[in-house]
């Protein structure tokens, strides 16, 4: 293999990290963290790295108070002459959250930085720094090693001291990737999290506790605090130091299987607050503050979800926004569907990225899967949530927007696209192939599916045979919500070759065992 990891990157963090560390206020089992204000400002939730290219990242962090954000940087760990930018006073308007824009870094090298924050009213008044790492784009075809997985502290299984906490994210930064991608569900806004959970064996799962997680989330606060709970995990906390993310959002963050222009039923009594679309714009705004997302920050002219990373010639990834532009969940049998699961304007943006794109690989990054059978049952209805709706001949619904963009794909001869999702709770490929399909106008291709990172699995779902799905692995339950304590937590590994530009998938286990594994060629169609 082509890719190298670049030395002193552990190093940093050993040091950073216990820092960090220091700087956490301890959490009691049932209690949140008390922001004591004396002193000067702390950064106890670490830092976070997202959306990098080849000359600039940006830089997250959270104060405890009012505090000015500083960013210096580094090409060593000893920060020796280090550059300083001057990011944005942190307050109350963004719950204390900032980001700083990195901009005019060198290619393809390692960045160490650290974060400081001043006092507003005595800027040499200074926190202890907390550093981070990340890698910036390559120009040249240098190799690339990304992981994808999604579904955080879902179905009530949440931060279980007992079991170390989010232990998969250790197994994850191991592999030393260049990036990772979310594929939603960040947060289970609907989800509450209760001191403990009975196991099948008659034991308890104990959760950490706060107060934002203990009812659905539907003010600004408490989508606040759902995104502050999962910070409060010291692995998920030393990962955001060590690799930076490309952050998409799902349903959870706002409330199950939710669409636009839903009214939650008189019959839900969590419930105070019946307007989705209320909860949404509340929900992307915590979203915004809490995730370092280029088009998210204020002041960018996109303000959307939706975009593409690029990574060199080798890769280009297309994060999608299956969530703000999607109809509303029927049983999606209908013949017209013009605005579908992603909404006009964003197939159109897809096709025009696509085909604008000259990287050998094209991930879509989806947030939920093309031929998997998801129902909706929110509410008592019989609707579906994703694409397929288990009708196996032509397309109808959302599929007539899949087979759109699949027909493009192929008519333009654009090479190399791989779908990547979660969302359903385990871990499977599958292979697409025109000759076992009802609709034949499109290349084959894969999907791979990964998740949860740390909430209840489930039985794999049916497959619909519109598009000629083969599910070549799957790795799933044969109960629904299984806990983590249980295992059946998974991520999906991506390295591409910087010599061959073959493209390698391995989906994993928690604890990083290789479940299965498939290569795929560079330019090759069919495969």
């Amino acid at each position: 293999m082509s890719h190298r990891p670049f030395p002193g990157r552990r190093s940093v963090l050993r040091g950073s990290l216990a820092a960090s560390a220091a700087l956490t206020v301890p959490v009691a089992l049932g209690a949140a963290p008390a922001l004591a204000l004396s002193g000067r400002p702390k950064a106890g939730w670490g830092v976070q790295a997202g959306d990098v290219t080849s000359d600039s990242g940006l830089v997250w962090v959270r104060s405890d108070r009012p505090a000015r954000m500083i960013v210096e940087t580094s090409a060593t760990e000893s920060f020796r002459n280090p550059h300083r930018w001057h990011g944005p006073l942190l307050g109350p308007d963004t719950d204390f959250t900032g980001t700083t824009r990195l901009r005019g870094l060198p290619s393809g090298q390692q960045i160490h930085y650290r974060v400081l924050l001043a006092d507003p009213d005595d800027p040499r008044r200074t926190g202890e720094p907390v550093a981070g790492t990340f890698r910036t784009v390559p120009t040249g075809r240098r190799g690339v090693r990304f992981l994808w997985s999604g579904d955080l502290a879902g179905q009530g299984w949440g931060i279980n001291p007992d079991l170390g906490g989010y232990r998969i994210y250790d197994a994850m930064a191991r592999l030393d990737p260049d990036f990772f991608v979310c594929s939603g569900d960040n947060i289970y806004a609907d989800g509450p999290i209760t001191a403990t959970q009975a196991l099948p064996d008659g034991s308890l799962y104990r959760n950490v506790t706060t107060e934002e997680k203990s009812k659905v989330a539907e003010t600004l606060a408490e989508f606040r605090g759902n995104f502050r709970y999962n910070l409060l995990d010291e692995n998920l906390k030393r990962f955001n130091a060590q690799v930076p993310s490309i952050i998409q959002w799902d349903d959870h963050e706002v409330r199950n299987n939710w669409y636009p222009g839903e009214v939650i039923a008189a019959s839900d009594t969590r419930y105070t607050e019946k307007n989705v679309d209320v909860m949404a714009v509340r929900a992307r705004r915590a979203f915004s503050e809490y995730f370092p997302i280029s088009t998210l920050r204020p002041g960018a002219k996109e303000g959307r979800v939706q975009r593409v990373m690029r990574h060199g010639p080798l890769l280009d990834v297309f994060v999608l926004d299956m969530r703000t532009y999607r109809n509303a969940n029927s049983p999606d049998n209908q013949t017209v569907d013009p605005q579908g699961i992603l909404g006009r304007e964003q197939l159109d943006w897809l096709k025009r990225e696509l085909s604008r794109s000259r990287a050998v690989w094209k991930v879509i990054a989806a947030g939920m899967p093309l031929g998997l059978v998801v129902p909706d049952a929110t509410e008592g209805k019989a609707n579906i949530e994703a694409v397929a709706q288990g009708d196996p001949g032509a397309p109808l619904g959302r599929e007539l927007q899949i087979a759109e963009l699949l027909r493009y794909i192929k008519h333009r001869r654009i090479t190399g696209t791989v779908w990547l999702t979660a969302d359903v709770h385990h871990t499977s490929a599958q292979h697409y192939q025109p000759s076992r399909a009802a609709f034949t106008d499109f290349e084959p291709f894969w999907e791979f599916v990964s998740g949860p990172l740390n909430a209840g699995a489930f039985p794999a779902n049916d497959l619909d045979n519109t598009f000629g799905p083969e599910r070549v692995f799957v790795k799933a339950p044969t109960v629904a919500n299984v806990s983590p304590a249980q295992g059946y937590q998974f991520f999906g590994e991506v390295d591409i070759d910087g010599h061959s530009g073959e493209l390698t998938v391995r989906l994993r286990e928690q604890d990083g065992t290789v479940l299965f594994t498939q290569t795929l060629q560079p330019g090759r169609v069919g495969q």
